[in-house]
């Protein structure tokens, strides 16, 4: 089973989280749903969705994605979710972070001396950790897709199954 994680955690942008889930069913992966615990959390609109593994549960991943909103602040603090991103990075596999989503790559410590973007907001989170600030929709560096929010969804999946489909 060709399997792509998708991290999720209470306030989690629906939009990112919905386009890349079904996205990746197109492109023929299986999409985990993983959060800190394996529970139901609610998007900023209300959506509940159920993790259906936890971040320590976690198995062999062919790629992750982590969707944006307030999310990736409750992600960030999960000693368990961290590993499981650095866990897949070290593997070399392609890991996409939206909008807010590169505050985990930034606590996860992946962002020093990568081309990376984001929410306007998280600029000087990235740059203060090493990161190479570029005020572009969508950037690739190595394994690592980062893009600035919801407008940037297709060129984001594209670029991401791009790096799957090597």
């Amino acid at each position: 089973m060709r399997r792509i994680g998708i991290l999720l955690a209470d306030l989690f942008d629906e939009r990112e989280f919905l386009y890349p889930y079904y996205r990746v069913q197109e492109a023929g992966y299986t999409p985990l749903v993983i959060g800190p615990e394996a529970r139901e959390y609610r998007a900023k609109s209300g959506l509940a969705w159920r993790a259906e593994v936890s971040a320590k549960e976690a198995p062999a991943l062919e790629g992750l994605l982590i969707p944006g909103g307030f999310a990736p602040d409750y992600l960030r603090r999960s000693p368990e979710v961290l590993s499981l991103v650095r866990r897949v990075a070290e593997e070399g596999r392609p890991i996409g972070a939206i909008c807010h989503a590169g505050w985990v790559l930034v606590s996860a410590g992946l962002v020093r001396g990568r081309r990376v973007t984001g929410f306007f907001s998280i600029r000087d989170d990235l740059e203060n950790a090493g990161g190479l600030y570029r005020e572009e929709g969508v950037v690739v560096d190595g394994n690592l897709v980062t893009a600035q929010g919801p407008q940037d969804l297709p060129g984001f999946m594209r670029a991401f199954l791009g790096l799957l489909q090597g």
